[in-house]
Parts: C-alpha cells; structure tokens; sequence
C-alpha cells in the first residue's frame, strides 16, 4: 500500500508509525485477485460438503423443502438463542407478505452459558406464556412452536438435532452430540407446559425462511453479526449426500468455519492467529473470525498492543482494561470509523475514558481510525466471497430478480459495510446479472423464521 492513499496518511506521524501503518493496510485489504482465488477455494469446499459429511463447509440439510408463499395465516411462537440474549416471541403472519411480532428479551445469565441453559429456555417461555395469558390449559391443544438454535446442529428431521458443537462464547457440558429439541422439550416438560416444539431451525435457516414470506424471490439468508453464516435453496438433485425427490432444500452451510482445517487460503496476520490460539475455540471458525462482530475488536485490539509494544502508538502505554481480551467492543470501531471532528473527540473518549489509556495524541487516534476502518472494510469484503461462490453455485437463478436477506449487526450498523459488501459482489458477478440482486435487510429475521418453520410444519401435518 503506497503513502499515497490518502485514507491511510497520518499527519504528524514519525516514519516508523507510517510505515507501521502501511504494512497493516497492505495486510488488510485484499485485492479482487486475491478475493477471486479465495472464492473458488470456497466453491470447491462447498461442493466436498455437497458430496459427503464430516466436510468442513458442514452445507446441513435443514429438512425444509418447500419454500412459504406468503399468503399462509396464524400465530406462532419462537424461541431464538443466539449470542448473548435469548428471545421469546409471538409471531403472527397476515397472508400477504406481513408479519407483526410481540417479542420479549431475556439475557443469558452466567448459569444458563455455563450449566443450566435448557431449563433457563424453559422458564423464559413460560414468562412470556403467562405475561400474555396465553398459557394452555389441560383442555387446550398445545402451542406449536419453532426453535431458532444459532450453533451448529446436525439436523436429523425438521424437529430434532443434534449439537455438534458450541461456538460464540457458550459452552454448557453434557450437550454436545445430543438432540437439543429433546433437550428443551424435556426442560418444558419438567415446568408442565403443554408446548411442542415443532421446527428446529438455523438463524440463518430463520433468515432465509423470513426473507421468503415477504418475497418470494429470496434465494440466500446471511448472519453478518455477532457470528456469520448463510443457508440457501439448492436444488436437491445436487446434494449428493441427500435422497430428494428432486425438488429443492434448503441448506445451512455452516460457512464460519471455511478454511479451518488447514489456514491455506484466507489473508491470516499475526493478528488473527493470536486471537484464534486465545480463544475458547482454536482452529475452528477461522471464516468468522475475520467477518464477525464478535472478534473484530479483539483483533484491533492486537494491532494496538502489536504497535504499542513498538512504542508506536500511545507511547507504548496500555492499560489493564487494553490488556485484557475482548476489551474492545466492534461498536467502538463502528463509532471510530465515522469520528471526523478536528480532534477526533469520539476516539479520545475511547481509548482515554473506555480503555482508560491515561492520555493519546491526535496521532494515536489517526491510526486507532485506520485500524477501524481496515478491519471493517476487510470483513465487508470477505463476507462478500461467500455471497458470490453461493450465488453463482446456480447461476440460472441470476437471470430473473433474487433477494439475498442478511440480518445482523455488521450489516445493519457497520459504516460502509453494506455498501463495500455490495460493490465487491457486483465485481465478480456480471452487470446484467448483478442488476437482478437486492439486497435486503432481514431484520430480526431468525426469530420469525422459527415461527414460518413451525407454521411449515403443522402444515404438513
């Protein structure tokens, strides 16, 4: 990367900080060349995961093969455990595209990550069940619910799975390898609440299936938040894996983990190997490592100490709270990338109040924004890999109008993410074609897709 780009020249830097500062950008952003051969390395391992289990694109069938209409009816429940909070909700579907939700939040409580997570589910549906006085009685029919289970799960009907491992941060024993709607329909059970869980689905399953109701054009569903993942429709005579009857099938493809086996192709620095050798997870998820909130500021977070310990920023100075993992929140980075007051006020408060660095120079605060803004701009345009190998895997699809539905907090707050995701795909993917793809924000899409699981499956009863 050359002085020249003036996004990443530092006005009073010392020689060293802006040679620093170029090898990062050299690093971080990745030309169309290098994306194309990471792409066709993912298409290739999409289609391993096609053919055979035990893959590391897992490409799960998820047992939906039909796809909503939009004019289905009714009220549903869902439950959708992602990250850090668990939600509870009512939707109800009004047969032209619309859906309103009555949604309740309940954060996860140590206990529930660490030991009793099933039987804190349970009791945060019969809150929500008896807030609204809508808990069945002896005499009525159960309520039909949909279970939106954001961790990897190996789908063995459209109402059970099992877990095959815990990513993001949670790691409650005993679980792995078993079925987790058993799970959760015995923690119902044990309360007496007369409430079946019908429909097991992926966040990103979710995504798709909400995206789908509202239009029926939508081909893929993307997590870009906390964590990332995508599902899509294949036509099932090209999973050789699956015994379809040649309609189609929606496929989680577990993409956070591309490249995992082997650290061959994504743009690793010494700063994504030192976070993936520091988490609860290594040599796992190697793909949402580098796309996904939850990991953005701690590889910031690296560069800081990488350049502070050469006493090229902060005069070498850190702090307990910068010493200690995850101190730096991807929101932090969010706000730093769009700071353009003189001072660069924002970031001081960041890093003097937040990270409790006793004092920066306006130098510092420069190069905290370039960090910003090459980790979020590389994540934009990784993200945008796995969207070009999954749409031109059926390429027909590309000649009439397709909706990909994204949900999550990268895309949604991110500065610049959705508009750097969008150009790179458009580079990789032909003008005529490119101009049949929308992009769409599915918002809160996992939860109501739970709920369209459910109704798709009491409508096959």
């Amino acid at each position: 990367m050359s002085q020249s780009d003036p996004r990443y020249t530092i006005k009073g830097a010392s020689e060293a900080q802006q040679q620093a500062v170029d090898l990062l950008a050299s690093q971080f952003l990745l030309t169309d060349e290098r994306l194309g051969s990471i792409t066709k390395e993912f298409r290739r391992r999409m289609e391993e995961g096609l053919a055979s289990d035990g893959r590391v694109l897992k490409m799960i069938p998820s047992y939906i093969t039909q796809r909503p209409t939009g004019t289905e009816m009714g009220s549903f429940i869902a439950v959708d455990l992602g990250g850090t909070n668990l939600r509870v909700l009512r939707v109800t579907l009004d047969g032209s595209g619309g859906v309103s939700t009555d949604p309740q939040r309940f954060v996860l409580t140590e206990d529930a990550k660490s030991r009793s997570l099933f039987d804190f589910m349970a009791q945060c549906v019969e809150t929500f069940l008896d807030d609204r006085n809508i808990r069945p009685t002896g005499l009525q029919p159960p309520i039909h619910m949909g279970l939106t289970f954001s961790y990897p799960v190996q789908q063995t009907s459209l109402n059970s799975g099992t877990l095959v491992q815990w990513t993001k941060g949670l790691n409650v024993p005993g679980c792995v390898g078993r079925d987790v709607v058993r799970l959760l329909q015995d923690a119902l059970l044990r309360l007496g609440l007369r409430v079946k869980v019908a429909a097991l689905v992926n966040d990103t399953v979710g995504t798709l299936l909400s995206a789908a109701y509202s239009d029926p054009t939508a081909q893929m569903g993307v997590i870009l938040g906390t964590g990332t993942n995508a599902a899509y429709y294949e036509d099932e005579a090209n999973v050789a894996k699956w015994k379809g009857e040649g309609g189609e099938i929606v496929l989680n493809m577990e993409w956070g983990a591309f490249d995992s086996d082997d650290f061959s192709v994504l743009p690793f620095t010494q700063h994504d190997i030192k976070l993936d050798r520091k988490s609860i997870n290594p040599r796992k998820q190697a793909y949402e490592k580098m796309i996904s909130g939850m990991y953005l500021g701690e590889i910031a977070r690296n560069v800081m100490l990488w350049l502070a310990d050469q006493r090229l920023l902060l005069d070498g100075r850190s702090s307990e709270v910068l010493n200690a993992m995850w101190s730096i929140d991807t929101a932090y980075l969010s706000a730093a990338t769009v700071d353009d007051s003189p001072d660069l006020e924002e970031i001081q408060q960041i890093i003097e109040k937040t990270l409790n660095v006793p004092q920066s120079t306006l130098v510092d605060r420069q190069i905290f924004k370039i960090i910003s803004i090459l980790v979020g701009e590389r994540s934009a345009r990784l993200s945008a890999v796995g969207i070009v190998a999954t749409l031109t895997k059926r390429p027909e699809l590309l000649n009439k109008p397709i909706n990909v539905g994204i949900d999550g907090s990268m895309y949604e707050h991110y500065p610049e993410f959705e508009r750097i995701m969008a150009e790179t795909v458009s580079h990789f993917i032909p003008p005529e074609q490119f101009k049949n793809v929308k992009f769409s924000l599915a918002k809160d899409g996992s939860g109501v897709g739970a709920a369209i699981a459910a109704m798709l499956a009491t409508k096959e009863l």
